[in-house]
């Protein structure tokens, strides 16, 4: 084998490998999950501080937006987080979509469409 085969064969199994990573970096989305359907608010956040919308459930996902303390949102569906985490649901607003922790969000009771 000539010294470029092995460095194609390097560069294919490093390939392989992070391939194989960013599988389980997206498992958090695989978990059990229960629709909601119901306007929320958020709730919990300082007055100074903003709700990090992430483009998947979890914490060190790369962050599409930010929700405002108060801001009204639709949830769609949450997921239960495995080994007792914080469960994650999927929400939109007119100007923004994606996934915030459960706990800064508070069904709004008796909406009225």
């Amino acid at each position: 084998m000539t010294k470029s085969q092995e460095k194609l064969v390097v560069a294919a199994l490093a390939g392989l490998v992070i391939a194989a990573a960013a599988g389980f970096a997206v498992q958090p989305a695989m978990a059990a999950g229960y629709d909601v359907q119901a306007p929320a608010r958020v709730t919990g956040v300082a007055h100074w501080d903003h709700l990090n919308i992430r483009k998947w459930p979890a914490s060190y996902s790369q962050k599409v937006g930010q929700l405002d303390p108060q801001d009204s949102v639709w949830i769609e569906r949450c997921i239960i987080a495995p080994q007792g985490g914080a469960d994650w649901c999927l929400v939109e607003n007119q100007w923004q979509s994606g996934w915030v922790n459960a706990r800064y969000l508070t069904l709004i009771p008796d909406y009225d469409i």
